[in-house]
């Protein structure tokens, strides 16, 4: 049963990337109200981007799609500063492991007289192939660290009792923006009425891989695959639009390694919503994109490109045992993999119907947290000045909180929204550290290799 079932939860979502908006707004929807729009599903949701080098554009929110009764820009200690004047029932934290922590501190500070706080959430964008027990262990301390799979839940409760803390929060769902029309097979020819061009979409990623030769290869590799097969349409999904910036840095965008290249008629780059795109998706190939997983859970043929070797520095790995692994060679041969069954189930993809479920262990968890006879205890984090004086201190000041959660001398927190002036220089210096990631550094890389 749906949190909302019996009253209109307070929900807010604090996001530093679009993708991580897109996460923790999903996320609050599935939980509270069981929907897959926050807007009309029984809850209030409010949302705070976390300024920095990936708060996300306008024109990336309208891709992402997902709307909000409220959303605004704040730093650390402004977002601190609300969630003293507000109230809420839940909130999730849709942040990089140390921004989690960061705010941890900080809300058990800013909650330490409150007879009541909300229950907080937090959990991963999609898959979690690196830096496993640090990312978790940022994490501890919220009340519901979601897992997105089966697999997950199991890797997560043994880290925390690896080390002895509580593994209670771990909860089981799934990635909360999974849906859409099941795949219903190759179309009929393009030529017939009802037809349309068989359609591979590659998901591209930003950093992943890294080199110039690398991603140069694949795009190649594309452009060879659309020449070699001219009645398909072949789709470059891009992330993001030069400039921009998403969860991961990307220095080295595929839009501008194309510019240099002739490409064929059957060729595009396109942008939105990944959704949009899988509904005309007859072979997904990517490197280890979560859009893999997304379309799997439609049951569309999907490709895990073994081109630059099965990596864990690529992500690839992850997919080991799922039979999607396969090269641009195999595929342009026909080869179509068959998906392992056993794996998908691990995986929280759902394809077998049961996606509607998957949230209801959350749910009833968070309806216990709420019905809690005297409110809930103080946020309760592994890491403490007891536990990891050398390495927490850094990752508060980071957030421009002390020690104890307590804002630093000179911690930015504007009462009232920047003036014309403060945002031109924010403009500037945004301008500044893309030119220096997306200039600078691969020339730095390049000359490094010489």
């Amino acid at each position: 049963m749906p949190v909302s079932a019996t009253k209109s939860l307070r929900v807010a979502v604090l996001a530093d990337s679009d993708t991580r908006w897109k996460w923790g707004a999903l996320t609050a929807s599935r939980i509270a109200g069981g929907a897959a729009e926050p807007t009309g599903s029984g809850i209030r949701l409010d949302g705070y981007l976390l300024r920095g080098r990936a708060t996300p554009t306008a024109r990336q929110l309208r891709e992402v799609g997902v709307h909000a009764d409220s959303l605004r820009e704040v730093t650390a200690v402004e977002f601190l500063r609300a969630m003293n004047d507000k109230s809420y029932d839940v909130l999730v934290l849709a942040l990089v492991g140390g921004g989690v922590q960061a705010m941890l501190h900080g809300l058990r500070r800013v909650w330490a007289d409150r007879a009541e706080r909300p229950v907080v959430v937090t959990g991963y964008v999609g898959v979690v192939y690196e830096k496993l027990a640090d990312g978790l262990l940022l994490r501890h301390g919220a009340d519901l660290v979601l897992a997105n799979s089966r697999q997950d839940a199991d890797r997560f409760r043994a880290v925390y009792e690896g080390v002895g803390a509580d593994a209670s929060c771990v909860t089981e769902v799934a990635l909360p923006f999974l849906g859409g029309t099941p795949y219903a097979g190759e179309p009929a020819p393009a030529t017939e009425p009802d037809g349309r061009p068989y359609t591979v979409v590659f998901a591209a990623q930003p950093s992943v891989p890294v080199s110039r030769k690398d991603r140069t290869y694949l795009l190649d590799r594309l452009i060879r695959h659309a020449r070699a097969f001219p009645d398909r349409e072949v789709l470059l999904k891009l992330r993001s639009r030069p400039g921009e910036h998403t969860t991961h840095i990307e220095e080295l965008p595929y839009q501008k390694l194309a510019q240099s290249r002739e490409l064929p008629a059957n060729f595009r780059l396109v942008y939105g919503h990944m959704g949009e795109v899988l509904d005309r998706t007859d072979l997904l190939v990517t490197i280890s994109s979560t859009a893999a997983l997304e379309s799997l859970h439609r049951r569309i043929p999907t490709v895990v490109l073994t081109d630059l070797g099965v990596r864990e520095m690529l992500g690839n790995h992850h997919f080991v045992g799922s039979g999607c692994l396969a090269s641009w060679d195999q595929l342009d041969a026909g080869h179509r993999p068959e998906p392992e069954p056993e794996w998908v189930a691990r995986q929280g993809v759902a394809a077998d119907g049961t996606y509607d479920t998957a949230f209801d262990a959350a749910r009833h968890r968070i309806t216990r947290l709420l019905d809690r006879p005297g409110g809930l205890p103080p946020l309760n984090p592994y890491y403490t000045s007891e536990t990891a004086p050398g390495y927490l201190p850094g990752i508060l000041a980071r957030h421009h909180l002390g020690p104890d959660g307590t804002p630093l001398p000179g911690a930015p927190a504007a009462d009232k929204a920047p003036g014309p002036v403060r945002q031109i220089v924010r403009r500037a210096a945004r301008g500044a550290y893309r030119h220096g990631v997306q200039r600078v550094a691969p020339v730095i890389r390049r000359m490094g290799e010489l």
